[in-house]
């Protein structure tokens, strides 16, 4: 399955001995701290959408004086009082928001898928560095304006534009941070670069449980335009692409779509690594990131019934979407970080079966359970252990999607896989919204956060698409990258 793709034997990733990080240099060190301030400011800008998007939600999307008749006059019984009309209008209007807020994300990564195969051909074609500056300055910008939304559609098309920026960043940055780093140390500083993403989404968490408003979350979201001129300062294009670029008959296929399909090796493992990028990206963004949503069904009943006010239960909400995301980040740290590890022991199939079958037990179990065994208390349990298998799957993208693919197709395989993924994970936010809404809705007597669980729980089936796909995946644990 190899023969028909060459490698640079001379880079062997067993070659040297001692810590992986000794093998670096000031100029290697350089490059991994600007890709990942580029990802970690990245993957902020994605969480403070996760955090704002119920806040906006809430001020963006109300019922028409249509639905709060027809949401009334659904009575269940002739004599029913006033209060339980106006419990099951607020439980149509909650239903409405999640809605909603499922359609804004799956815009999110229609532009993120749709931005990932842009750019990673162009990351291919122009180069690593130039089109990492672009992505960059482009999520920063957008997130900012999405503060001054008016309406949902506003909202939406903002949020799509600011995918275009973030979906291709990605792609650019593990390929450069691939081919500029030795052999040996490529696994383990791509697992690094992956794990502090995490600290990004840690960032956000802080941000949102200080209280911050929605709007402020975006304009804060403005910040990492800063990065770009770090980027512009010293980062240089990496010699394996230069060396590709500049030879002759090979420059007009640098990022081709054509070639990686008409290659049939290449197109097997572009096919199979989608399949894979489906499962965690549906997982991630269909299922986990929706976890602030459920803990405020789950906890509101919970810190009205102790006598909150609503300002006050709407406060300690917000605070609890930050815990909730925080912890599932701390596990996500480890989760990822450990992948470089594990999957240089079992190999890349091996340890992703572990983080496919953990991240649907994990997910499952926080969507039934939480808030049944300790309340509140139960975030700092589940969120974590939900956060290390679920994110652990895509430090094995970081790892394992460069090395399927040549050089001069690395950024436009990577983004392939990845991002056309994202087209398919957009149906996710788009089911999870329909089967609350309508499946397990109100209507069919699910109350409460019962709906809610029951759809994340049908959702979790996701996994089981990575697990059938890695059968088929080539094992690339101990072989150079492709030239």
């Amino acid at each position: 399955m190899h023969a028909d793709i060459p490698h640079n034997s001379s880079h062997s990733p067993d070659s040297g001995s001692g810590p992986w990080y000794r093998e670096l240099n000031r100029y290697h060190w350089f490059v991994f701290v600007v890709a990942a301030l580029g990802w970690l400011f990245d993957t902020m800008d994605q969480q403070l959408f996760t955090l704002a998007r119920p806040l906006a939600m809430e001020e963006l999307i109300t019922l028409t004086d249509e639905e709060i008749a027809a949401a009334r006059a659904a009575s269940v019984k002739p004599d029913e009082s006033a209060d339980a009309a106006d419990k099951r209008v607020t439980e149509k209007l909650t239903a409405k928001r999640a809605q909603y807020g499922g359609y804004a994300t799956s815009f999110f990564l229609i532009g993120w898928a749709t931005g990932g195969l842009f750019f990673g051909v162009l990351g291919d074609r122009w180069g690593r560095v130039r089109t990492m500056l672009v992505t960059i300055v482009m999520y920063s910008i957008f997130t900012g304006i999405s503060a001054f939304s008016r309406n949902f559609w506003d909202f939406a098309i903002l949020r799509l534009l600011t995918g275009l920026g973030v979906g291709g960043e990605f792609a650019v940055g593990v390929a450069l941070v691939a081919e500029v780093m030795p052999s040996r140390a490529r696994p383990h500083a791509l697992g690094l670069l992956q794990a502090l993403s995490a600290v990004g989404n840690i960032t956000a968490a802080l941000i949102g449980m200080a209280g911050t408003g929605w709007k402020v979350m975006f304009l804060i979201g403005t910040a990492p335009a800063l990065l770009s001129l770090l980027v512009r300062s010293r980062l240089r294009e990496p010699e394996r692409w230069q060396a590709v670029s500049a030879t002759d008959g090979v420059a007009k296929q640098l990022g081709s779509y054509g070639e990686l399909f008409g290659n049939p090796l290449l197109r097997y493992r572009a096919l199979v690594g989608l399949l894979l990028a489906c499962a965690g990206v549906i997982g991630l963004w269909g299922i986990g990131f929706f976890a602030p949503d459920l803990q405020r069904r789950v906890f509101g009943p919970m810190l009205e019934a102790q006598g909150m006010t609503p300002d006050q239960i709407k406060a300690q909400l917000k605070f609890l979407s930050g815990i909730t995301l925080l912890m599932t980040n701390v596990g996500a740290f480890f989760g990822i970080f450990l992948y470089s590890y594990v999957s240089q022991i079992l190999g890349r199939r091996a340890t992703f079966a572990i983080c496919f079958l953990g991240a649907m037990l994990a997910t499952a179990n926080l969507y039934w359970n939480l808030g049944k065994f300790a309340g509140t208390a139960d975030i700092y349990w589940m969120a974590p252990l939900m956060g290390f298998f679920q994110l652990s799957i895509f430090g094995g993208y970081a790892v394992y999607f460069p090395e399927l693919f040549p050089t001069r197709l690395r950024s436009t395989g990577t983004s392939f896989c990845y991002n056309v993924g994202r087209f398919v994970a957009a149906i996710g936010p788009y089911f999870l919204a329909n089967l609350t809404s309508k499946v397990f809705s109100p209507e069919r007597g699910y109350v409460g956060a019962d709906g809610f669980r029951w759809a994340g729980i049908t959702m979790c089936s996701v996994f089981l698409i990575g697990l059938i796909a890695l059968p088929f995946a080539p094992e690339t644990k101990d072989q150079p990258l492709p030239e």
